[in-house]
């Protein structure tokens, strides 16, 4: 093999394992995403000092729902594993921030480090229940895949209320946060210390996963995604590669949950439903599936609706009875509706549909120009 291999050229030369060519772009990659997210955290910084507090809270608000969005786009869009328990992975991580901050507040404990602490305790958390479901989901194809996953979104809830001595049942847990530094001033902003808080931690995911999506890990998703039987003759741990794929879906997802659960300072089994599983399913094929900027849309989405219903329901004169019913029922049928309207117009979704554009009137300037 080797007088072989020394009589072909260079460039025809068989690779073999371990003589697989380093991707020499990576680097340059990296830079670029690096100089991205500090772009727009600075962006952040300074939208931050220019709105009011409510709006502040919702960029925060935004930015929480954007990590498990993302983490739903590699899952889905990347991978083509099929979850409807995006909601209860949120709910662990949540769960596991509201425990830890209540452990250190008992215990007396305080500093800056320990929200930190109880957000990584999260992720592991998450991760290792996403271990286990991605090693059941990487068994399963089609409907099967799909049933084991609503299955994880109905229990886990579920169980907060039945170890209600540990979860508090329906009541739920606070989550004790610190304010923000004194550094700051004694009368900065709470709301703005949120999305300064969240969003430096929504970035550093994101850092990561657009990484992820440009290595070789990110082209074995795909490569999954389009052909298990051709990825599998290229030599890719099929069942490997879907694991991995759910372990990252999964650290996200806990990772939005617990900033979730830190910005509203509690968490209870019926902000994490399977309504919630749902619409993050739906946010993520509106926004464009496949695309890290499509989950952005989708995570708009999802913090916009609540106040197009509240605006929708005051339209009207309704009972207070039939408001309310109203406004639990009209988020699905806007999800619903807007889902059939984006799939017949944009099949790519909201970011396919604005790329689209970007290419027509960039191929249009030239013909503009001359």
């Amino acid at each position: 093999m080797s007088a072989t291999r020394a009589a072909l050229p260079p460039k025809h030369q068989p690779v073999e394992a371990g003589d697989r060519p380093v991707d020499r772009r990576f680097g340059s990659t990296l830079l670029r995403h690096l100089a991205v997210v500090l772009a727009v955290g600075l962006v952040l910084v300074a939208v931050s000092y220019a709105v009011e507090p409510f709006r502040n809270f919702q960029l925060a608000t935004v930015a929480a729902y954007l990590c498990a969005t993302a983490g739903l786009t590699v899952l889905t869009g990347l991978n083509g594993q099929l979850s409807l328990g995006h909601g209860a992975l949120m709910a662990t991580g949540a769960y596991t921030v509201a425990l830890c901050q209540n452990a250190f507040a008992d215990r007396g404990m305080t500093g800056g480090w320990l929200l930190p602490l109880s957000l990584g305790a999260a992720i592991v958390s998450t991760v290792a229940v996403g271990a286990v479901v991605g090693v059941a989901a990487a068994r399963l194809r089609g409907p099967y895949l799909a049933g084991v996953t609503l299955a994880v979104a109905i229990v886990v809830p579920a169980l907060a209320v039945t170890f209600d001595g540990v979860f508090n049942g329906e009541q739920g847990l606070s989550v004790p946060v610190e304010p923000p530094p004194l550094s700051l001033g004694p009368y900065f902003p709470y709301e703005r210390w949120q999305l300064w808080l969240t969003g430096a931690a929504t970035l550093l995911a994101l850092l990561l996963l657009a990484n992820l999506v440009r290595s070789r890990y990110g082209r074995s998703f795909r490569a999954v995604r389009d052909d298990e039987v051709a990825a599998r003759l290229a030599g890719i741990h099929v069942a490997r590669t879907q694991v991995l794929a759910f372990v990252v879906s999964a650290a996200t997802a806990g990772l939005g949950g617990a900033l979730l659960a830190v910005l509203a300072q509690s968490v209870s089994p019926g902000a994490f439903s399977l309504t919630l599983s749902l619409f993050l399913l739906m946010a993520v094929v509106i926004g464009g599936l496949g695309r890290l900027t499509g989950a952005l849309w989708g995570a708009v989405l999802l913090v916009a609706l609540p106040d197009l219903t509240h605006s929708v329901t005051e339209l009207f004169t309704l009972s207070p009875a039939v408001a309310q019913r109203l406004e639990g029922n009209l988020p699905l049928a806007i999800f619903g509706l807007t889902l059939i309207v984006v799939m017949i117009a944009a099949p790519g979704g909201v970011q396919g549909l604005l790329s689209r554009l970007g290419r027509s009137l960039l191929a249009r300037w030239p013909a503009r120009r001359s």
